[in-house]
């Protein structure tokens, strides 16, 4: 370990603690005596993701939480919902213990907890994943979800777009109209 200060290549360990993912390390240099701490962290290996075309690039988790981040843009979700569902879906794809996955495997990943999160955010992300090429294929997705097909209503935990009272008020003039 070099010294940040000197640039040494020689230290000792003074303290050595567990913390959330790895080991934290309290370190000070042979030569110059400044203590400095590092942080040891368990990489994982290397994971493909194979395309549709068939090629291979390495996973990029950035990339897979821009996607999601997309596909929830501007909606009402609680704070830090977005990051836990990519380190889920990453957790879990190394969890499989394999070296390449297919991209559709990820995609369903994600839209799988999509579902749960929020609806409209699925049907974003679906839009763009499963590429639809007419509409009559994602009307049949949002006619899925509004006939309540195994999806579920919106979580719990999800922020509401408008009042309770307000939303009741539209859905009876809607259900009316629809009678006439």
């Amino acid at each position: 370990m070099n010294c940040p200060f000197c640039t040494y290549d020689d230290s000792k360990v003074i303290d050595s603690r567990d913390v959330n993912d790895g080991v934290r390390r309290r370190r000070q240099c042979l030569k110059c005596g400044e203590r400095f701490t590092t942080y040891e962290r368990l990489q994982p290996g290397s994971l493909f993701v194979i395309k549709k075309d068939q090629r291979r690039e390495e996973f990029d988790p950035q990339k897979l939480l821009g996607g999601i981040r997309k596909a929830c843009g501007k909606r009402p979700l609680p704070a830090g919902s977005v990051e836990k569902l990519a380190d889920e879906v990453e957790a879990e794809l190394y969890r499989t213990g394999k070296s390449e996955v297919p991209s559709t495997v990820i995609g369903d990943m994600v839209m799988e907890r999509l579902k749960t999160l929020d609806h409209i955010a699925y049907i974003r992300f679906a839009s763009v994943y499963r590429d639809f090429f007419d509409i009559v294929a994602l009307k049949n997705l949002v006619d899925g979800l509004a006939n309540g097909e195994p999806v579920g209503p919106p979580p719990k935990n999800q922020l509401p777009l408008m009042p309770e009272d307000t939303l009741e008020r539209a859905t009876r003039k809607t259900r009316q109209t629809s009678i006439k």
